[in-house]
This record gives C-alpha cells, sequence and structure tokens, in this order.
C-alpha cells in the first residue's frame, strides 16, 4: 500500500491503494467486524474496499465500521452530505477503486461546545452531532453551567432552571465593549432533550461528555439557591445570573450544604450521561471571597489545610471520591492541579501546554486543548473585517501544525495524553450562524490533527491539506455550513464596531506552535 493521499478526504488516511479506476457504486455495502483489525488496529480501525465487486468495510468494531462509512460518503461526492439528495435517483453513480485502511492516532478527538453563556437548542446540538461524525471526531463535551446560564433540568433542584437559565439582557462584544444586546436570554435542556442528545450521539459513536463547573463559574446557580454563596461576605440573595464576560468574584462557599446540593446534582446528571468521565470544571476561581469569609478560613483550619488553593483541591477531590466510587472519572481544567490532584483525576489543558506537561509526569491522564491554538472563539485573521474578533489570531494553517503530544514528554508521559479537544467559547457567538463561521473550517485540521499521525509541525503539507480542502468546502456546502470562506468573510458574516467602539479583544501575542 502507498500513503498517497486520496484528494479530498478529511481526515487523510494513514494508507490506501488507489487503482486509478471508477466504476459503479451500489447502495448495497457489506460491513462486518475484523477480529484481525481489532487486534491490530483498535475497535475504530476500519478497511474500506471498493471495487467491481461492491464495497466492503470492515472494522475493529461497530465505531470503526462507522468511520469506514464515513470515508465512503467522501468518496461519493458532497451530495451525500445533503438531506435530501439532489441526484435523480436513476441516476448511476461512480466510486473510485479503492482500499482503504485506516486507525485514529487518538482516543479523545473532542469538540467543546459551551451552551452556557449562548444557548444552543436541542436541534442545534443534534446538528454538531451530525458534523463532528462527519470529521470522525467521538467526543462532544457540553459546558452545561457557567455565570450566565444553567442549561439543564435537575427535578430535585427546579430553581436551577426557573431562575438560573435566563439573564435579563448580555453584554454585546467582549467584556470591555460599552454595548449591551437588551433581549433577555436564555433556556434549557429537559432529561428528555438529554436523553435525546446522548442517544442520537451514541449512535454515531459519540461520546457525551457534560461539564457541570465548580466551585468558580457558579453565579447562576447561586443566583437560583443563594445559600451556595459565601454569604457570611456578600449579600448573595441580591445577585441574578450574570449579564457579562470575565472572571466571576461569585465562588461557591465550602460548606456540608454546598457538597451534598452538587452531589444531587451529579446524581442526576450520572444517570443521563453514561460517560466514563464527568467534567467539573474547576477553572478560574478566585480566592478572595475565601480569604475574607470566616466559615472558609473555619473549615481551612478544620482540615489542616494550607491556603485557598488546598481548599480548591479539597473540594475537587472530594468529587473525585465521590465519582469514583460510582465507577466515574473526574476531569478538569487544569487549574484542578493547583494545591494537588486526586489520583485517577484527568487533566483538560488549556492554559498552554504547561499544564499538560505538568499532568502527564505526575501520572494523570491529559486531553490537550491550548488555548493558544485550539480555542475557536479567537480570530482567523489579523483584518478589521473578522466578525467580533477576540484572542490570539490562529488560522486555518496554524490548527494544522497543532501538535497535541509536547516533544518535552517521554515516552511514558506522552502516553497519558488521550488525545486533543477544540474549544468553542460561545461568549461572542449569539446564533448557529456564528457558531459555524468560527469553528469552520477550522476544524477540519484539528479533526485530520486528532486523527493522523502526521509528521513534525514544520514538516506538514500544508498546501496538500489546502487541496484536499477544495473538495471539503463542497460538502460543508451541502451540510449547510456558514464556514468562513479562503478568501475573508463573505460581506453578511462581517460585523464592524460602530464608529470608536471596540468590540473585540486586542490581538494577543501568542508562543509558537510547538
Amino acid at each position: 500500500m502507498t500513503d498517497k493521499p486520496v484528494p479530498g478526504l478529511i481526515p487523510a488516511p494513514r494508507h490506501l491503494t488507489d487503482t486509478g479506476r471508477h466504476g459503479p457504486y451500489a447502495d448495497d455495502v457489506r460491513t462486518r467486524i475484523d477480529p484481525e483489525l481489532t487486534e491490530r488496529l483498535g475497535p475504530e480501525g476500519y478497511r474500506l474496499t471498493v471495487g467491481r465487486c461492491g464495497v466492503d468495510i470492515a472494522g475493529g468494531g461497530e465505531a470503526g465500521v462507522f468511520w469506514g462509512r464515513q470515508t465512503l460518503r467522501q468518496l461519493l461526492g458532497p451530495d451525500e452530505f445533503r438531506k435530501a439528495p439532489v441526484r435523480p435517483p436513476d441516476r448511476e453513480r461512480t466510486v473510485p477503486y479503492v482500499t482503504v485502511e485506516d486507525a485514529p492516532r487518538f482516543a479523545w478527538r473532542g469538540l467543546m461546545l459551551d451552551v452556557a453563556r449562548h444557548f444552543m437548542p436541542k436541534d442545534g446540538v443534534l446538528r454538531y452531532i451530525d458534523l463532528i461524525a462527519a470529521h470522525k471526531l467521538n467526543v462532544l463535551h457540553l459546558h452545561l453551567t457557567d455565570d450566565q446560564g444553567w442549561r439543564i433540568g435537575i427535578e430535585r433542584y427546579p430553581r436551577l432552571t426557573e431562575v438560573g437559565a435566563w439573564r435579563e439582557r448580555t453584554k454585546y462584544g467582549h467584556r470591555a465593549s460599552p454595548l449591551w444586546d437588551e433581549r433577555p436570554h436564555g433556556g434549557y435542556y429537559t432529561q428528555d432533550d438529554i436523553r435525546e442528545i446522548v442517544a442520537y450521539a451514541a449512535g454515531r459513536h459519540i461520546t457525551v461528555v457534560p461539564e457541570i463547573d465548580i466551585p468558580g463559574h457558579s453565579q447562576a446557580a447561586i443566583a437560583a439557591y443563594p445559600e451556595l454563596g459565601n454569604t457570611d461576605v456578600i449579600d448573595t440573595a441580591s445577585l441574578g445570573v450574570w449579564t457579562t464576560w470575565g472572571i466571576n468574584p461569585n465562588v461557591l462557599a465550602p460548606t456540608d450544604n454546598t457538597l451534598r446540593f452538587y452531589e444531587g446534582v451529579l446524581e442526576e446528571v450520572l444517570g443521563l450521561f453514561p460517560s466514563p468521565f464527568v467534567h467539573i470544571g474547576g477553572d478560574e476561581c478566585p480566592k478572595d471571597q475565601w480569604k475574607a469569609s470566616p466559615t472558609a478560613q473555619a473549615r481551612i483550619k478544620e482540615l489542616g489545610l494550607a491556603d485557598e488553593d488546598e481548599l480548591q483541591s479539597w473540594f475537587i477531590r472530594h468529587f473525585d471520591r465521590w465519582l469514583t466510587a460510582r465507577g466515574r472519572r473526574l476531569i478538569g481544567w487544569d487549574e484542578i492541579l493547583e494545591g494537588g490532584l486526586a489520583e485517577g483525576a484527568a487533566v483538560s489543558s488549556w492554559r498552554g501546554y504547561a499544564g499538560g506537561i505538568a499532568a502527564a509526569r505526575a501520572g494523570h491522564d491529559v486531553v490537550m486543548c491550548p488555548e493558544q491554538q485550539v480555542y475557536l472563539d479567537h480570530r482567523q485573521a489579523p483584518g478589521d473585517d473578522e466578525p467580533m474578533p477576540i484572542g490570539y489570531v490562529r488560522t486555518l494553517e496554524d490548527v494544522y501544525r497543532f501538535e497535541p503530544v509536547p516533544p518535552q514528554l517521554t515516552p511514558a508521559e506522552a502516553a497519558r495524553v488521550l488525545g486533543t479537544q477544540a474549544n468553542v467559547w460561545t461568549e461572542v457567538m449569539e446564533n448557529q450562524q456564528r457558531v459555524d463561521y468560527q469553528v469552520f473550517p477550522r476544524l477540519a485540521a484539528f479533526a485530520e490533527v486528532a486523527w493522523s499521525a502526521l509528521p513534525a509541525p514544520a514538516e506538514r503539507d500544508f498546501a496538500g491539506f489546502e487541496s484536499r480542502m477544495t473538495a471539503h468546502y463542497a460538502r460543508l456546502d451541502a451540510l449547510g455550513v456558514d464556514y468562513r470562506p479562503p478568501s475573508g468573510p463573505r460581506p453578511w458574516q462581517r460585523r464592524p464596531a460602530p464608529e470608536g467602539v471596540s468590540l473585540g479583544r486586542p490581538i494577543e501575542g501568542a508562543p509558537p506552535i510547538v
């Protein structure tokens, strides 16, 4: 076999043989599980064979068969990605006679979707499941709770959605913007909605990982149940769901009542999500209220802790033990390393590579999602016509040259990297069109990085990737994706700031790509 890529295949397959011939395609596709592929390539590996006798897909498991079907869709052309095919039913289709054998590099190939800052209705989430499945990603991380909204119904605590799912208005632009959208914003998923989302994803071999953020990013919960906050420091009864962006000072009180409350929340979450991992956030938790709180200081003394960092670690360790006792694993943002981390916990490394490196060296599993490389809310170009631009400039080529495994790690440490994830924070994405624009086409580059064993970043063939993207843009068109074209934003995608007003965060300097 050769390593020559078939034009248009995203992600690029590991091995393929292309005879250069084409033949008719019949809709009956033969599929099977092949134990030899299971042993050699794992459950997500597959072999797709197209020839005179038709199409055969052998998978290492059901997931492998499914990924093989995605490759077949790509070979058949963009019409296969339409919900209603446009070809006449009697028109014969042809397909290249090829053999493709492939398997993913990483077990965790994820997209984090923030539905807390701007709510995405259920149908939009189902649509994104289809989009990530078409790119052979297998994890959807749902950021369900934050200061600006609580998005999952919890039966024993109805005020979490009655109060916490709705805010009076919304900051228009990044936190420095002087503008506001004065319309109320909100919404949440019922438990039946969640069951439908999880089942729909499972049918596409995608795991949905829920995130319930603690002990910071919790003002929506405190607005609903004021006793969860540090009542001896502030008047929590006057707090509403937060309407702006940034790091919120209002964090959960380190009390037994708070622990029991979130155990009740997580009991219902575990009943809805079969994912082995449950994300508990743990990021951006200011300690000022704990420093001023007699209750928090008494708890530090009672537990023999050194400081407020160890108090946060106590929070995290408590829920790590609680989840472990129920057969689940805790994962959190890299701040959970501060003050010491429970043995079985995993880390989402977002503040660059350093947290992931430290976690792997300490024996913890890691999902690499560094802000400087794969935060898709960040701008795609430095031009003034980028809509609501924030943060680092990360172009399509930059994402294609992202390397999830830092070269500083030994092979044993590198084995701790479960995979990688692109994160979509929605402060400046108020609707599906805006999410599409920020996510695509960069998600196609990320998907290839997550699936394929690529050369070192500087040696990657970006020109070849661009060539294959030419065919892939037609698939995105068929899928109805409002992506950013290579030439720049379309007229309706631009959103310039009013005269003298800055909507976005200034361009930040980013470290070089590994």
